[in-house]
């Protein structure tokens, strides 16, 4: 019985096929995979011999021929049929499919592309796949071994099935991303998501709420490549929680600290160096940061681990940690420590899931600010500082939302209220008297002047916010009245 192989990924593919050889398969092979057994010294026969026709069309015609496609698609019950025809089955098919995603991703030209559309592979694959209760079809140079174990044994019906289902979707993977590629829309009619599966999960959200986590075919990101160091899996929560405090971490270049508490920032600070920023933001909320997710933008030394070693955490992420921490932060057995190997940047597709549908949006990563000042008293150059740094923090947080800041540091954090005056009570109540001569953030514009009115009463000094409600003027007023600075940026930052 032939074994057909024609893989691009090469990885593993001379010992398989000395397996096949031992487990007394006749070897079939194309193009470069041919070449690699030849050079391995392996007895292996062409494709165009075993066809009995030459590739035609510069390649793009080889495998496509009634005596592969009838030794693959042949049922048991067909083998006279098949040696009627003097046609031999073809027992093991190994295939994975001409790197198009790749191909793409380097920035190749339309028509060299195209060149990499498989259609042959494709073709065969799914044919095995098919017929799967004769053939093995194999497209995961990690399932080899397996695959050679189960012929040993004899392969039984739920791995065929296992490897057949594995097929179909590697070639629906790789139909979707041919298709997302030709549309060269970013909302297309039909756009296909391709998820794979990372690993499960514990649960979800609650313990009654079974979930997986996923990656999308194509695409990365710094949590899923983010190497685990120690500590109990991440759960549901941890993943939503870690993905809020890097892409919040990675606003700022200075050293910051972030503490995230149900995907919503409770203090953020920026420091000298990473123990400055990390004590800072433990000070802005010390009672909500128990049990919640810390993100660092630079390295944790020992002196930053012995700090956070006092209070308890869920997750601990940042782009490295030396020995010292390491050791001093292994006493928590749970804790999770995430090393996280490049800062959230650039532009991706915001899914949310409705009953039978999808909302997609653009990420927001963006921040076009074009600020004014509109005031009569502008901001000084340390309430600057703080406006901007308020203003990253805001939109991070969840609508309604505002932020009161000083000194590289959140003094309150409003957040998710149905109003923006409740917002704005919320967080000025946290900071209370460190609240005077602080600056005050808002995600979105204020309908009426009593948020400004609110912050005059608590000694607010300058106030950022998008502008452009139909009352902007009354909060102007009330800012001149009170004696505030503030500045209008022009965009809103809702997060719902």
């Amino acid at each position: 019985m032939w074994a057909l192989l024609s893989v691009s990924d090469k990885r593993g593919l001379v010992p398989f096929a000395q397996g096949l050889l031992r487990l007394g398969f006749k070897l079939l092979a194309t193009g470069g995979t041919f070449r690699v057994l030849k050079e391995a010294g392996l007895p292996v026969t062409y494709i165009s011999d075993f066809n009995g026709f030459p590739e035609i069309l510069e390649g793009r015609v080889k495998t496509l021929h009634p005596k592969v496609h009838a030794a693959l698609l042949a049922r048991p019950d067909q083998e006279e049929e098949l040696k009627a025809l003097g046609f031999e089955r073809i027992g093991v098919l190994a295939v994975n499919l001409y790197p198009f995603r790749e191909t793409v991703a380097r920035g190749a030209s339309f028509h060299e592309a195209l060149e990499q559309i498989d259609i042959g592979g494709p073709a065969m694959l799914r044919a095995a796949a098919k017929n799967h209760e004769a053939v093995l079809p194999v497209c995961d140079p990690e399932d080899y071994e397996r695959v050679l174990v189960a012929l040993e044994r004899g392969p039984e019906p739920g791995f065929r099935r296992e490897l057949a289902r594995k097929a179909f979707a590697h070639t629906a993977a790789y139909d979707a991303a041919i298709s997302e590629w030709l549309s060269g829309e970013k909302f297309p009619k039909e756009k296909l998501l391709v998820l794979k599966r990372l690993s499960p999960l514990r649960y979800g959200e609650n313990p009654h709420q079974e979930a997986a986590l996923y990656r999308v075919a194509g695409e990365e990101g710094p949590l899923l490549r983010a190497q685990v160091l120690q500590g109990k899996a991440m759960s549901f929560n941890n993943y939503l929680d870690a993905e809020a405090a890097w892409n919040l971490v990675s606003e700022f270049t200075e050293p910051a600290c972030v503490a995230i508490k149900h995907q919503n920032p409770c203090g953020v600070a920026l420091g000298r160096e990473a123990l400055e920023a990390y004590q800072k933001a433990y000070e802005a909320d010390p009672v909500s940061i128990f049990g919640g997710i810390v993100a660092l933008n630079r390295p944790v030394d020992g002196s930053t681990a012995r700090a956070m070693g006092e209070v308890f955490l869920e997750v601990i992420l940042a782009p490295e940690f030396t020995e010292e921490a390491l050791a001093l932060l292994a006493r928590k057995k749970n804790l999770r420590l995430l090393r996280v190997p490049e800062p959230a940047e650039g532009p991706y597709l915001d899914l949310r899931r409705l009953r039978g549908g999808l909302l997609l949006q653009d990420a927001d990563t963006y921040d076009p600010v074009a600020p004014k000042v509109v005031t009569q008293k502008a901001p000084t150059e340390a309430e600057w500082q703080d406006l901007w740094f308020a203003w990253k923090v805001v939109k991070h947080a969840r609508s309604n939302a505002i932020v009161v800041a000083k000194g590289g540091k959140t003094l309150g954090i409003g957040v998710g209220q149905t109003n923006r005056l409740a917002a704005a009570r919320q967080a000025l109540e946290a900071a209370g008297e460190e609240a005077r001569g602080a600056v005050l953030a808002s995600d979105a514009f204020f309908p009426f002047d009593d948020v400004v009115r609110l912050a005059g009463t608590f000694g607010i000094a300058a106030i950022i916010q998008p502008g452009g409600s139909v009352r902007d003027g009354d909060s102007i007023q009330a800012a001149d009245e009170l004696g505030l600075a503030m500045v209008f940026t022009g965009v809103r930052h809702f997060r719902h």
